[in-house]
């Protein structure tokens, strides 16, 4: 039942919710509802709230809110419509409350911002977020609250699966921006979805509040799709139409930023394939590479036309093998710091690491590693001291035990780090702070 009216642009967007930076701060938000708020009291639960992010939508914003008015009624439940104004100057604020909708107004700009705060004030049982320029049919949103009754937790819609209507969404948006960065997601977290950057969505509101969104910005559409994927909740896609937006001014989405800001957001949360895939990667091949090249006769080298493998190799051999080991462990404090800080949830690896990771444990390999690559050396020293000190041809076995020297004392104090993040200091809480008087 699409009743086409004007809207928010969608561009690429979902989100994170309490964290210092999103938290509400005095003054930051503050709701204004209608003395009568016809679709449902905005005290007690109702069944659905429907929430449109809002900046200078004055064209599709009365028209989005009657939409979104109708497909409640005719879906029989009780609701609210929620305007977030994210600083709207053309009377936004004004339209809204004359039309019965509540205002949260939220003075720090960012899409993700806006919905956070339009979400905490919602009093529905199921949440139905959108756009205000009438680029989404809202019914479609409503239509997806079934899908949560079903016992979904998360609804995403999908124009990619639906229909895409002429004019709707630039090319580059839709045959490059999106189906990489959605690729992207796939592949690092096993998300299965077709359109990771839609819009419209309709969520229950203990997964709203158990996927603690925190992104400010449009990247906060990933962010809900990743915290679901980490906290195994039940989600589904819907194929939705996208119409072309109402507004009369140029789009809020930046293209290239907004796409970087997703892109930052994917590997931020995937120490999986920033941190332990490369790094594990250099660290094998290059102590693969070194051992290989150290234990070799030199006249059985090998030559690939003018490539050739030699001596030389061991230094790039060596300091993929330091980068590698360094890599893997800025993996692992960044997973584990992550997990200690809320910002994503602990998972059976995690667990396994913290009950398997001993300081004592780090300090003996990193000690071992250390005295091997010592042994080694030591004995390139005796055959220096033999030869008199005269020309010794030991390069490759040099850079060989150099590598397991540095190898060892990256362990070594890596372990210490990793030691305090996961709580290897036993300490007291902290006393309670007592005034005293100064004299």
């Amino acid at each position: 039942m699409k009743m086409k009216m004007t809207m928010s642009h969608p561009s690429d967007q979902d989100g994170w919710t309490r964290d210092p930076a999103v938290s509400q701060a005095p003054g930051e938000s503050r709701s204004i509802a209608n003395s009568a708020v016809p679709l449902g009291d905005a005290i007690n639960e109702v069944d659905v709230s429907i929430i449109l992010p809002c900046l200078n939508e004055r064209a599709t914003l009365a028209g989005c809110i009657d939409q979104a008015r109708i497909a409640i009624q005719c879906e029989g439940l009780s609701g609210e419509i929620i305007v977030a104004d994210n600083g709207s100057t053309d009377g936004c604020v004004e339209i809204a409350t004359s039309m019965g909708a509540r205002v949260v107004e939220v003075a720090r700009r960012g899409y993700g911002v806006a919905l956070i705060h339009g979400c905490r004030a919602a009093s529905g049982r199921y949440l139905v977020i959108g756009d205000a320029d009438a680029s989404y049919d809202l019914g479609e949103g409503i239509a997806m609250v079934r899908a949560l009754r079903q016992g979904y937790d998360l609804v995403i819609g999908s124009r990619l699966q639906g229909t895409i209507l002429p004019g709707a969404m630039p090319w580059k948006n839709r045959h490059i921006g999106n189906p990489v960065l959605t690729g992207i997601l796939n592949l690092f977290f096993r998300a299965g979805i077709s359109d990771a950057h839609c819009g419209l969505r309709a969520m229950r509101r203990e997964a709203f509040e158990r996927m603690d969104l925190r992104c400010s910005g449009m990247e906060f559409a990933s962010e809900m799709i990743v915290k679901a994927v980490l906290l195994n909740m039940r989600r589904t896609e819907i194929p939705i139409t996208y119409y072309p937006d109402g507004r009369d001014r140029p789009p809020h989405l930046r293209p290239w930023r907004d796409g970087w800001r997703h892109l930052r957001f994917l590997l931020l949360f995937s120490p999986l394939w920033l941190y332990l895939i490369p790094g594990a990667g250099l660290l094998l091949g290059g102590i693969s590479l070194n051992t290989f090249l150290t234990l070799i006769p030199e006249r059985d080298f090998l030559t690939f036309g003018s490539f050739f493998l030699g001596t030389h190799w061991t230094i790039p051999a060596t300091l993929a093998a330091i980068f590698g080991l360094q890599t893997l462990f800025l993996g692992l404090i960044a997973s584990m710091y992550s997990v200690q800080t809320g910002i994503y949830p602990a998972s059976r690896w995690h667990a396994r690491v913290l009950r398997n990771f001993s300081l004592e444990g780090g300090l003996v390999g990193g000690l071992a590693l250390i005295l091997i690559g010592s042994g080694i050396e030591g004995f390139i020293l005796l055959q220096w001291i033999v030869k008199s000190f005269g020309p010794l041809a030991e390069f490759r076995l040099g850079m060989f035990g150099l590598m397991w020297i540095v190898l060892g004392a990256e362990i070594l104090f890596n372990s210490f780090v990793l030691g305090l993040i996961a709580g290897g200091v036993e300490t007291l809480p902290p006393a309670h702070t007592r005034e005293v008087d100064h004299l």
